[in-house]
């Protein structure tokens, strides 16, 4: 059970040279337009001559009973704990074995030294994080390659092993707005990003142009690739959080550091209790604290008008937020009206309102497909605003026609108080003798 990106590397470290065991189907989640394709023969190896099946979640009990499945995988990430069990009882009640594959089963080895950058949820930062990891580590001279969470979403045989240096490249492999507001900013920065299928070829490729690298986390997965520092960052604007989903309090009881992230837009009840909750599970992580400041790059253009707020979107769907920083830049500038773009929403985007009801009057980014970006230009352009905020990473304005001014929304890691992640890097670095 997956979303195109755990549940193939599973696979291909425990089943797919296993003779002994028959992969009957993936079955696809979270990601709209993903089943109804097949993991092609090529990745999936020699005893598998016509590939694997991906179907919709939504057959899984019927999958079970009409095949006789033994065992269902779960592997997919960002999910609550009680829909976690959710879905055991469904394979549970078909007869099946419900299985969780830990790490030490997943995780690949690197011959260099490896910073895992996760979180408990989707939307609490590891973005920014991990771009200001990759500052610091080159300003140490070190070469730094960052390999990102898997998002395949489209022709997986070509997607096996990739490698983006410039935008050119995003642009040639077809990338979607959510690989382009991961990839973006650190091409941008002049760092290479790995991605794609099968992980242990992309290991052993970065591992020969680098020093180090950074895992940069999905949602709240765990890291493909043994880390010798596991840095984990928390939301005090989602508490209580920490331990609600999988597998994110697992990852966070495996955490080495704990960063408290946005805590210049967070409560000081919040950030104390989540504080407090993180000791109690992890008593010997060190723990440190984070801001996200949210710089918009016109203000003048926000004050006092009808402003559409284009969000992140795996933050805004399935990381359960109602809004995001964009929101918070458009309140700070004085909007007149931040407006409400359901009104607007061509049927695609009327489809994601309808499965995130939580969402608040912000505009999720969503473009995991061509016809999907369509939808999204059409919501914006038929929008009653005088002003965009794009408060996605990527520049949506350079993939879709927007008849509107659009003000973008940056925000980026900052240290709060000693100790800082900073020293906690240092120290590493001196440890393995890389500075």
């Amino acid at each position: 059970m997956g979303a195109a990106g755990r549940d193939f590397h599973n696979f291909n470290m425990v089943y797919r040279d296993d003779p002994d065991s028959q992969v009957i189907a993936f079955t696809a989640d979270q990601i709209p337009d993903i089943s109804g394709r097949s993991y092609p023969a090529s990745l999936a190896g020699k005893h598998y001559p016509e590939g694997i099946p991906i179907v919709d979640e939504s057959a899984l009990e019927s999958l079970c009973r009409e095949q006789g499945i033994d065992q269902v995988m779960f592997a997919y990430s960002d999910v609550s704990h009680t829909e976690v069990m959710h879905k055991a009882s469904l394979a549970l009640s078909a007869g099946a074995d419900f299985m969780l594959l830990g790490p030490r089963h997943s995780m690949l080895q690197s011959r260099v030294p490896v910073i895992a950058v996760c979180a408990v949820r989707t939307g609490c930062g590891k973005s920014q994080t991990t771009r200001w990891l990759a500052r610091r580590l080159k300003q140490k001279g070190l070469r730094v390659a960052v390999i990102r969470h898997p998002m395949p979403y489209g022709d997986l045989e070509k997607q096996a092993v990739q490698r983006f240096a410039t935008r050119a490249e995003l642009d040639a492999a077809d990338c979607t707005i959510e690989e382009r507001e991961e990839y973006e900013p650190h091409l941008a920065a002049g760092t290479i990003v790995y991605a794609g299928v099968d992980y242990a070829r992309i290991v052993a490729r970065a591992q020969q142009e680098t020093d180090i690298i950074l895992w940069d986390g999905g949602n709240n997965d765990f890291s493909f690739i043994q880390p010798d520092l596991h840095i984990v960052l928390v939301d005090p604007l989602r508490p209580g959080n920490e331990t609600s989903h999988f597998p994110g309090e697992a990852v966070l009881r495996m955490a080495d550091v704990v960063v408290l992230a946005k805590v210049n837009s967070a409560a000081d009840a919040d950030v104390q209790q989540v504080s407090d909750n993180v000791r109690a599970i992890n008593p010997t992580a060190s723990i440190v604290r984070g801001a996200s400041p949210v710089r918009l790059t016109d203000p003048a253009a926000v004050r006092g008008k009808r402003v559409l707020v284009v969000e992140d979107g795996p933050t805004i769907t399935h990381g359960g937020m109602p809004y995001g920083a964009g929101y918070v830049a458009a309140t700070g500038a004085q909007a007149a009206e931040i407006v409400d773009p359901r009104s607007a929403a061509a049927e695609e985007i009327a489809e994601v309102y309808k499965r995130f009801p939580h969402i608040g009057d912000v505009l999720p980014a969503m473009g995991y497909h061509p016809e999907q970006l369509q939808a999204l230009r059409k919501t914006i352009n038929a929008a009653d605003a005088e002003v965009v905020i794009a408060a996605t990473p990527c520049d949506i304005g350079a993939l879709i026609e927007i008849d509107k001014p659009v003000v973008r929304a940056d925000y980026e890691f900052a240290e709060v108080g000693e100790p800082g992640l900073g020293a906690l890097l240092e120290a590493f670095l001196e440890q393995k003798q890389l500075c």
